[in-house]
């Protein structure tokens, strides 16, 4: 049986798994657990997205130069988006949720096809709604497993290294964040790159109680410092603290910016932005296929409980995500099925045991909690708003670690690397539609009637199955 996207819609008791599900309600295909009623607040991870979210801030920029959204009604979107965050580690997706940041280059390039207004909103609208729906159709009918599930290993690596090394143009590429953030990017990653991945610093953390606290709050160590080294190096201003809360403009939002406003885009648009679509549901299936080799790694580790992630559940959360933002506050930066970069500084800390996390839903959970809270907070705001970009840029570098070295794994063969290599440069250089492409060209001239089932030539010691 393919393990890769086993169906988690049963209890793992009825499956015959002998981990232990956590409480929950159960709501038809959904696990409900509430905070402090299924699971216990984890503060470290709460704390570490109270400044985590200056990376859900850094989609403010964006909106800004696309659709010419004043500050504060790009606010009112990331405060919504936030909030339906929450929604994943809520109805049982042990995921911490996060944007489909590969595809926001294919969706900026798509919408400034149209002129700057209501036609270029009305291009993300139908787009956002599309991608929505599309998803949702999969996970109801269940093929979004069996979608995934039939991927040949050599793509499923291809896809995943393809992203990684995507993100690591986008922060070292022409106009990326290093270009403005140099010096402060450079030590800020150094820093957590030592702090998650480091041997040394492991090993230390073993050894001492005072490592072990700075271990658990994973990249705000980082954050912290980038306030500071920023200013210094001259690459920012020093943050200006303002004290209350933030006031979004959701009016602006809901007359200018939405169907509420400007009526629903004519059926010709939600035509046209089917490619796109298409294309950005490619980059989406690298983040599910993410999410599941990262939450397997972390299920072997913690017998005590489930933590298997159902695909299908994951597509009618996000998919009814993009489809629900698409109607109220379009999103350049989407509703994507994970945040790789913060689900493995949360899974890395479930895997040293219930000590120092008694539930991946709670760890999930209080970060997405916390990041809501820094959104409305406004001392947090501007404390992290003159270093959005390296906290973009940190999160995207962290995710391609992970997405190359889980990418490569995903292989079974050395024909399979080879095939994933080409791949994945077919991806970064040409987009996600061309890399799949090129991925299943290679699979079925090498393969051929074995384009499925690939090989296993020993390469690696460890099977997935």
């Amino acid at each position: 049986m393919d393990q890769t996207l086993e169906n988690t819609g049963d209890s793992p008791e009825e499956r015959g798994d002998l981990s232990a599900t956590s409480p929950h309600w159960k709501a038809g295909p959904f696990r409900v657990r509430l905070p402090f009623v299924h699971y216990r607040l984890e503060w470290p991870d709460y704390t570490q997205g109270l400044l985590m979210c200056a990376v859900d801030l850094a989609a403010i920029p964006m909106m800004v130069d696309l659709l010419g959204m004043p500050f504060e009604v790009a606010l009112a979107v990331v405060l919504l988006n936030g909030i339906l965050y929450l929604t994943h580690h809520l109805l049982g997706d042990p995921v911490v949720p996060g944007w489909i940041t590969p595809a926001i280059p294919l969706v900026i390039a798509y919408c400034e096809t149209f002129p700057e207004g209501s036609e270029r909103v009305h291009a993300l609208i139908s787009f956002q709604i599309m991608l929505g729906v599309f998803s949702v159709l999969l996970g109801v009918t269940g093929l979004a497993r069996r979608v995934v599930g039939a991927i040949p290993p050599a793509i499923k690596a291809g896809v995943l290294m393809g992203a990684g090394i995507a993100a690591v143009q986008t922060v070292f590429g022409e106009g990326g964040e290093f270009e403005t953030f140099p010096v402060t990017i450079s030590i800020a990653i150094g820093l957590a790159f030592f702090l998650m991945f480091s041997r040394h610093f492991s090993s230390w953390r073993e050894r001492s109680q005072f490592a072990a606290q700075i271990g658990k709050l994973g990249v705000l160590p980082a954050i912290l410092l980038a306030v500071v080294v920023a200013p210094l190096a001259g690459e920012a201003e020093w943050s200006e603290v303002e004290w209350g809360l933030i006031q979004p403009d959701f009016v602006t939002l809901w007359t200018d910016y939405t169907i509420f406003g400007l009526g629903l885009p004519p059926a010709s648009m939600f035509l046209t932005a089917v490619p796109t679509v298409l294309a950005a549901y490619i980059v989406v299936f690298g983040d599910t296929l993410q999410a599941n080799s990262v939450l397997k790694q972390a299920d072997r580790v913690r017998e005590d409980e489930d933590v298997t992630y159902d695909p299908d559940r994951s597509h009618l959360i996000f998919g009814g995500r993009n489809a629900l933002m698409g109607v109220i506050g379009p999103d350049v930066a989407m509703c994507g099925p994970s945040w790789s970069a913060m689900l493995v500084v949360i899974t890395e800390r479930f895997k040293e045991g219930r000590r120092a996390m008694g539930s991946l839903f709670g760890g999930a959970g209080s970060f997405r909690w916390g990041t809501n809270t820094g959104l409305v907070l406004m001392p947090i705001v501007t404390l992290v708003k003159p270093v959005l970009g390296v906290a973009l840029a940190l999160t995207l570098l962290i995710q391609a670690y992970v997405s190359v070295r889980i990418g490569i794994m995903e292989a079974r063969s050395q024909r399979d690397l080879g095939i994933a290599g080409v791949t994945a440069g077919a991806l970064a250089l040409l987009g996600a539609a061309w890399g799949l492409g090129v991925g299943v060209l290679m699979c079925l001239v090498i393969y051929g009637r074995d384009f499925f089932r690939g090989e296993d030539d020993g390469t690696f010691a460890e099977s997935p199955e």
